[in-house]
């Protein structure tokens, strides 16, 4: 046999060795593995990250702040939505409370000023009416004096209207429509705000940081993945056996289980029994069974809450299989 062949030989028969040792190791238990909800986190806006709070290999917990984008259209946006809402609640509050003090002061000298002009013109009018009669005036000088006595009735008729509509106050119509006017502007203001606020991007829940994508000065957009990590306290059990070992299990019984690492043992209960659609789905380490047996997934969660931190996603976790 040729000398470089030897060596490749020996490898393969190791493999092999350790195979079938590791494959008997592991006769009549069950083997698992740990899984954890992914937790994806993305902006809403689009902006530029100012800061930086979180990196990988971090454990943060719900609510806390991973990064701060920088949204200056946003902020623009919202001292326009302030603005708005100023001028809207000013032009209600008016609606309601009428017109001022200073204001009926003023239509007040309105309207004597225009009595004393009617009053002087309808005196005008008279008297050139009589003198037209008596032929001591031209008929246009008696039309000019008409007009101007019709205007100054029509001035008046004006500014007492004028001083009823204060009196009667302003129109249901004016002030609905005032009031709507402030409703709309205090919607866009808090759909700036929130917006505003989504410049901080937030932890879901309490989770590890796997994965963070961008850093300082890097252009974040709505709906990119930002951090990606797992969630530290949906972590569960996953085991996957066939239809002739699903009779040794029930649901919300307690099952011992050991982390194949470190053999730490800790008690688990049955949460979920549920049918795979596929041999792909298969993920206990030895898998043996028969061409079309039905295959299913046992769900244990942690008895103790606290073995949850000592999970790591895809850990082996072994079981002796119930008889």
């Amino acid at each position: 046999m040729n000398s470089s062949v030897k060596p490749v030989c020996l490898l393969l028969v190791s493999i092999l060795v350790l195979s079938a040792c590791n494959e008997k190791k592991y006769i009549g238990k069950l083997l698992g593995k740990v899984k954890k909800e992914e937790i994806s986190v993305a902006p809403k806006v689009a902006g530029r990250i100012i800061k930086v709070f979180s990196t990988e290999g971090d454990t943060v917990n719900a609510g806390d702040t991973l990064a701060i984008i920088n949204v200056p259209e946003i902020e623009a946006k919202l001292l326009q939505a302030e603005g708005a809402v100023m001028a809207a609640k000013a032009q209600y509050q008016m609606a309601n409370n009428g017109a001022t003090a200073y204001e009926r002061e003023q239509i007040a000298a309105k309207l004597s000023a225009a009595r004393e002009q009617f009053k002087l013109a309808e005196k005008s009018y008279k008297r050139v009416e009589a003198m037209v009669k008596d032929s001591l005036v031209p008929f246009q000088k008696f039309d000019e004096v008409t007009e101007k006595y019709m205007a100054a009735r029509a001035q008046l008729d004006a500014v007492q209207a004028m001083k009823n509509d204060i009196d009667h106050g302003v129109r249901s119509e004016k002030v609905a429509m005032a009031h709507g006017d402030l409703i709309r502007a205090e919607g866009a203001l808090q759909e700036a705000q929130t917006a505003y606020n989504e410049r901080y991007i937030l932890a879901p829940k309490r989770m590890t940081i796997e994965t963070a994508a961008l850093k300082t000065g890097e252009l974040a957009l709505p709906g990119y993945n930002i951090y990606s990590g797992y969630s530290l306290d949906d972590a569960h059990i996953r085991f996957t056996v066939s239809e002739n070992n699903i009779p040794h299990f029930r649901k919300g019984k307690n099952y011992t289980m050991t982390i194949a690492a470190t053999n730490q043992s800790f008690e688990a209960t049955l949460t979920a029994i549920k049918q795979l659609p596929g041999y792909s789905d298969i993920s206990s380490a030895f898998a043996d069974y028969e061409l079309g047996e039905g295959v299913y997934e046992l769900r244990l969660i942690p008895v103790d809450q606290k073995v949850m931190g000592t999970l790591y996603s895809n850990m082996t976790i072994v079981m002796e299989e119930p008889k």
